[in-house]
């Protein structure tokens, strides 16, 4: 699809034909030596927004001037403000507006909606998920069935690629989502697994897994900012994503929430209630009985957390600038030269355990090194190319299409190359 070159010219030219280049000189990069290191772990936290300390600093400044007033003057006012975020949300989730809102975190919100949709009898209770998946995640299913007073042993069927293999075989997931048939009330996988950074099928899980009549419900915090979506339309039941990865909204930012709108229309699909959740024509009146909005904002539980949602709002108004699709397109390249550099490096022992296919992962190359992988990820970070480590043996490589460039990425290659 691209005849790469080891040459620097093809970064030099690639970068000059990009459309999206000028926003790398929107974020602030860490330095190293006086100069901008390589940043490759926007899938663990990304980069500032240059912008963002003005958008905190309006807040700020609504709220010395305005004080409780802030909530309904300044310039955007307070009420409101989970709301902001919705439009963009929408667009790169591929869902109505009604579908999505912004609360908490990531592995809160996985426990709220997990209650609203987990509703295990004696004979249909099992989840399913992927074998090593994000601790949180198997935390958060974990107790969730002991609080039910189910044997996690028994209650969750974890997925494991086969023997001698990394990755999980779309066919293997549908064979058993089948196999458990009535048993199973729920399957949850990571849109993108962390650790192998392989992008799974969920159009066909979730076909599957509702065929079965069971809930289909996805961690999409490796997918939010990297991939588009099209949740409405896969007819997803829910999803939950942090916004601190490559939605580059600073850490511990306000998470997202996804409910279809054939749950999030139904009132009397059941939930954990709060203020913010109520019909807005009676939540001032201080009455007893919970009446939701009929949208995912139903789901909201507490006053919108300004201050948590604030960088989300600035980021994204970066990536309505730049196009979800635009940064896909962009990505896709930007990752297949990552790929093809790396698989120069014959003199460095290690494997991409990444699929090679475009449509099944992101923007997140895992390379597994059998021996020395911690000790290859210091000396990387000693000489300032920033990237992540996971035991065991995988070091994450994710360059972010809104500020990483094919010059950063061949500067990465020329390091490994004469220094390692």
């Amino acid at each position: 699809m691209f005849a790469f070159s080891t040459d620097i010219g093809y970064a030099l030219t690639a970068d000059a034909n990009d459309e999206l280049a000028r926003f790398k000189k929107e974020f602030h990069f860490p330095q190293k030596d006086g100069k901008d290191v390589i940043y490759f772990c926007g899938n663990s936290l990304g980069l500032q927004p240059r912008h963002t300390a003005a958008a905190i600093e309006t807040e700020l400044e609504s709220w010395r001037n305005y004080a409780v007033g802030g909530y309904f003057g300044g310039t955007n006012p307070w009420l409101w403000y989970h709301q902001y975020c919705t439009p963009a949300l929408a667009k790169m989730m591929g869902c109505k507006e009604d579908e999505v809102t912004v609360m908490n975190a990531l592995t809160v919100n996985l426990h709220l909606l997990m209650l609203s949709f987990y509703k295990p009898t004696s004979s249909r209770f099992k989840i399913m998920m992927e074998a090593g998946a994000f601790p949180s995640d198997q935390y958060a299913v974990e107790t969730l069935v002991k609080h039910f007073g189910l044997d996690p042993d028994k209650a969750i069927i974890e997925i494991s690629p086969r023997e001698g293999e990394k990755l999980l075989r779309k066919e293997d997931i549908l064979q058993n989502i089948e196999q458990q048939g009535e048993s199973l009330a729920m399957t949850l996988f990571g849109g993108i697994n962390y650790y192998t950074g392989q992008l799974f099928d969920m159009a066909a899980i979730t076909e599957a897994a509702q065929k079965a009549g069971a809930i289909a419900g996805f961690d999409l915090a490796h997918v939010a900012g990297n991939i588009p979506m099209q949740l409405h339309d896969v007819n997803i039941d829910f999803a939950v994503w942090c916004s601190y990865k490559y939605l580059n909204a600073g850490p511990g930012a306000v998470g997202g929430v996804f409910v279809h709108e054939k749950h999030a229309t139904n009132a009397a699909t059941p939930r954990l209630a709060g203020w913010w959740g109520n019909d807005e024509k009676t939540r001032f009146k201080m009455e007893k009985g919970f009446v939701p909005k009929t949208n995912a904002t139903g789901w909201n539980i507490s006053t919108s957390q300004v201050f948590n949602t604030v960088c989300l709002k600035a980021s994204l108004e970066l990536f309505e600038a730049a196009g979800i699709e635009r940064l896909r397109k962009k990505s896709i390249h930007l990752t297949a030269y990552l790929e093809y550099l790396l698989k120069q490096l014959t003199h460095i022992n290690f494997e991409i355990i990444t699929p090679a296919d475009p449509e099944q992962r992101g923007a997140q190359l895992c390379l597994y090194f059998k021996e020395r992988g911690k000790e290859i990820h210091d000396k990387m970070i000693s000489s300032g190319i920033i990237v992540d480590y996971r035991e065991p043996g995988v070091i994450r490589v994710a360059p972010a299409p809104m500020y990483c460039s094919f010059e950063d990425v061949y500067r990465f290659y020329e390091i490994l190359k004469n220094n390692f």
